[in-house]
């Protein structure tokens, strides 16, 4: 049986619904049945599902903690838990104009929920774009993800 983390089984259902042409996402029983079937442990399964829930319905909160022009303070949690590439990440993808300071707090929060122990800036790429494609409108904002991301890897130190 093969377990996959929480990270893994959304990136399957990104991959298999959310790219694809697929009309609907199936509901949440027949979603969790599909991905235990495909080999998916059902407790990560269960946390999965929660975090795309939240994901669609955490977005109020989301904007009450985003000030736009305002200068963004991590909490002692958020510097324990997200490394120094991952908020760095985070800024140029705010000053590139991928993110607005909603979305930035959207996608921290999603990322703390992932509850990864520790999160890298791959983990963060593949959050950003579950949270922009969640979101009407955010075509633009994920073809400038996905080529800032490339110019990113071709300036990396290899």
């Amino acid at each position: 049986m093969m377990t996959g983390s929480v990270l893994d089984i959304l990136i399957y259902v990104f991959d298999r619904y959310m790219l694809t042409e697929s009309p609907d996402v199936p509901e949440r029983e027949n979603l969790a049945r599909d991905l235990e079937q495909a080999g998916f442990e059902h407790g990560n399964v269960e946390r999965a599902l929660d975090w795309l829930t939240d994901l669609a319905f955490g977005q109020g909160e989301a904007q009450a903690a985003a000030v736009p022009g305002g200068l963004r303070v991590f909490t002692d949690s958020e510097l324990a838990r997200l490394s120094t590439e991952c908020r760095g990440l985070l800024l140029t993808l705010e000053n590139a104009r991928v993110l607005s300071p909603r979305q930035r707090e959207l996608v921290i929060e999603r990322m703390l929920a992932l509850d990864a122990d520790e999160p890298d800036t791959e983990q963060l790429k593949w959050v950003v774009l579950m949270v922009l494609s969640s979101q009407p409108g955010q075509e633009l904002a994920v073809e400038r993800l996905g080529s800032l991301i490339t110019d990113v890897r071709v300036l990396a130190p290899h």
